[in-house]
């Protein structure tokens, strides 16, 4: 499976640099953000300022480190549903993007530095970009499905389509929920 998907990226890759350079040549960027909900910004805006703040160094309660990954994992899972429906292969993709990259992050311990300190039960984690870079990768994921399938683009008919998405969108809750994970796992230490 994962051959399959390597060895379709670069294709799906050219198709999605074709639909950026028909994106431009068909309309400009301003009726593209004119056609835009005003909801679809208030994610945007919420999603970046969460993710900045995620830059800087942060105490936080144990309890609350799986906040963020569990809205990051139905955010991309309902958006996964949202275009596939029920098809089995997308959940099964998504689900494999989730624990490959959860496995691959606990295996590679990020974040590091982070620190538990016993008397105040809190957690204070090093400042980093990855959580704003993953936020805005889910977001303009989603933003680029949408685009593609209100444009009726044919590439959404395709089953390298699918695979791409799905497993993108897992990968990146994956990544969320492996950092949790570490963090959750230094305050057992």
């Amino acid at each position: 499976m994962v051959i399959f998907v390597l060895s379709h990226f670069s294709q799906l890759q050219f198709t999605a640099i074709s639909t950026s350079i028909y994106l431009l040549k068909d309309s400009s960027l301003l009726e593209l953000i004119s056609h835009t909900p005003v909801w679809v910004f208030i994610v945007f805006f919420t999603l970046l300022t969460l993710g900045l703040v995620q830059t800087k160094e942060r105490t936080v309660k144990v309890k609350t480190v799986f906040i963020l990954p569990v809205t990051m994992i139905v955010f991309s899972f309902v958006s996964v549903y949202s275009v596939f429906s029920l098809a089995l292969l997308s959940f099964i993709l998504w689900l494999l993007g989730l624990i490959t990259a959860s496995v691959i992050g606990l295996k590679l311990g990020f974040p590091k530095l982070v620190s538990f300190s016993i008397q105040d039960h809190k957690l204070t984690i090093p400042g980093s970009k990855i959580p704003l870079i993953f936020m805005m990768a889910i977001f303009f994921t989603k933003y680029f499905v949408g685009f593609a399938f209100a444009r009726d683009l044919p590439l959404v008919n395709e089953l390298n389509f699918l695979i791409v998405i799905s497993l993108s969108y897992g990968v990146f809750s994956g990544v969320f929920l492996s950092r949790s994970l570490v963090m959750f796992k230094v305050s057992k230490t």
